[in-house]
């Protein structure tokens, strides 16, 4: 639906944003993974791809496939060339987003994203911004049994992200994941919020 309010629906690593995904998801509100849908459009986009691999130097592109491993060595180690990258991959995301909300019929859609707030280029298909949070602790609890890391490695993923606090001055709403039994009604809570036009 063209006028479909989106939220964006972001926290930091273990926060407990796919949880919160899948209550909306079974409440009738359908999402947008924005990172699993950049993956697909590196895979799929040639367009995109020529782009990208113009900027970082001709060979992170071989026979039409990204090398994932020499394009990641590549942009995270020079900061002028990553701005290059997300200056043509952020504007791609957007049109593949706005595509995929034409064919939604519900009045609101989520967009499921880490990092979203920290890319203004984005922000303009937002309307409404949902951080999700939870104690560092639970976080770092909830990262090493999901991924099988050590806590150094989880506290060095969460230091290289915003704060929770940094999010939650752009917030709208907020949903604490520390009681997954109160889930359901903020997020009914939202819903109605935004239906009812008082946000």
């Amino acid at each position: 639906m063209k006028n479909s309010s989106v939220i964006l629906c972001t926290g930091g690593i273990g926060s407990g944003k796919s949880y919160v995904v899948k209550v909306f998801n079974a409440l009738g509100i359908p999402s947008y993974d924005a990172d699993s849908n950049t993956k697909r459009l590196y895979d799929t986009d040639n367009v995109l791809l020529e782009r990208i691999n113009a900027i970082a130097g001709g060979d992170v592109v071989k026979d039409g496939v990204l090398q994932r491993a020499a394009f990641a060595a590549k942009i995270f180690s020079d900061p002028q060339m990553l701005a290059k990258v997300e200056a043509v991959v952020h504007p791609a995301v957007a049109t593949d987003f706005l595509k995929w909300k034409e064919m939604q019929q519900s009045d609101i859609v989520l967009m499921e994203s880490a990092i979203l707030l920290e890319k203004p280029l984005l922000l303009p298909i937002i309307d409404h911004v949902l951080v999700v949070h939870a104690p560092k602790e639970i976080r770092i609890e909830r990262v090493m049994a999901r991924d099988n890391v050590s806590r150094e490695r989880v506290l060095q993923r969460i230091s290289n992200q915003w704060s929770d606090s940094r999010r939650l001055e752009m917030a709208d709403f907020s949903i604490e994941t520390n009681d997954r039994d109160s889930i359901i009604a903020k997020v009914m809570e939202i819903i109605k919020i935004i239906r009812d036009g008082k946000r």
